[in-house]
């Protein structure tokens, strides 16, 4: 797995009694956006240039994106293809050796772009990429969900029966038809791609959710994170869904009942053995268990401000 604070970012292996080894593979440059794929990761740092770790080198790609990066998905590792997710809310396609990043045409002429629009009057941003097979869907924070089913190249948003203000979203490993957005209120679920969309938030007391993520062999098991609010002092909590979002359970057992801020965007993850994962300031929790009992696997010398494993996408 990857765990990224501002500055820092180290690769990481379970070891023994459920901690982790990790090992530091940059440092001294502003970090963006991550993500670990099988046999590579993607780091995105401020100033433009990605840096790719493979079979322990690293290199780097440069983008050429002059606007704040938000996110980043690999889409192939050989050759190496991204996508990137920016603010203003554009998204750009990365190949090896194809030279800078170029925009995304199909995304950046979707009618509905004009409807994007935040409250606080800054501009939108494709806060969280993902994709399975052919399918790619990009949430716009504050916009929606846009869905492409050819790789990138067109998009379409989905229906508009899903809150737009969506903060991650996430796509079941084990049922690719099945996503899962959460939302300034609280999680919606889709079991068609995201045609259709079904609010659950039965059993969260508070619905401001940040971070979302699937179990890869279980469609049903999901994490997702809420709070009061989108500032500080809003108590931040994990809750724990078993039925697909129909009921959730707050998560208590080794891990923070509340915390003073948002457990935010890219601070869950599974890892592709069922494990896991979730960030709070410091410390990386670690639950082999669906996400029932925590402990402590690991506590970083700064706050972790991501984290991204192999199979969460």
């Amino acid at each position: 797995m990857l765990i990224a604070s501002e500055d820092q970012v180290y690769s990481a292996t379970p070891i023994a009694n459920g901690a982790v080894a990790p090992e530091l593979r940059l440092e001294g440059e502003t970090v963006r956006a991550v993500q670990e794929g099988r046999g590579l990761s993607a780091i995105f740092l401020q100033g433009g240039d990605v840096a790719v770790l493979e079979n322990g080198h690293t290199r780097r790609l440069q983008s050429g994106i002059e606007g704040s990066v938000e996110s980043l998905d690999i889409l192939s590792e050989d050759p190496v293809e991204l996508l990137i997710g920016a603010e203003p809310p554009h998204l750009y396609r990365l190949a090896d050796g194809d030279g800078p990043a170029r925009v995304v045409e199909g995304f950046d002429a979707l009618e509905c772009r004009d409807e994007w629009v935040t409250p606080w009057g800054g501009p939108p941003a494709v806060r969280s990429v993902v994709h399975s097979g052919d399918w790619v869907y990009a949430d716009i924070h504050v916009g929606s969900i846009m869905r492409s089913a050819d790789r990138g190249v067109s998009w379409e948003p989905v229906t508009p029966d899903l809150h737009k203000d969506v903060h991650q979203v996430a796509v079941s490993p084990a049922s690719p038809q099945r996503l899962y957005a959460n939302t300034a209120d609280a999680v919606f679920v889709s079991h068609d791609r995201g045609q259709t969309w079904t609010h659950r938030s039965e059993g969260l007391p508070v619905k401001y959710g940040r971070a979302v993520a699937v179990h890869p062999r279980d469609a049903d098991c999901v994490l997702a994170t809420v709070s009061r609010g989108p500032h500080q002092d809003v108590d931040g909590q994990l809750y724990r869904s078993d039925d697909g979002g129909q009921n959730w359970n707050h998560v208590t057992d080794g891990f923070p009942a509340a915390t003073p801020g948002n457990i935010d965007t890219f601070h869950l993850a599974f890892s592709d053995d069922g494990a896991a994962w979730a960030a709070v300031a410091q410390n990386l929790y670690r639950s082999d268990d669906g996400g029932e009992h925590w402990e402590v696997a690991w506590t970083a010398p700064a706050a972790i401000a991501m984290i991204s494993c192999a199979g969460a996408w």
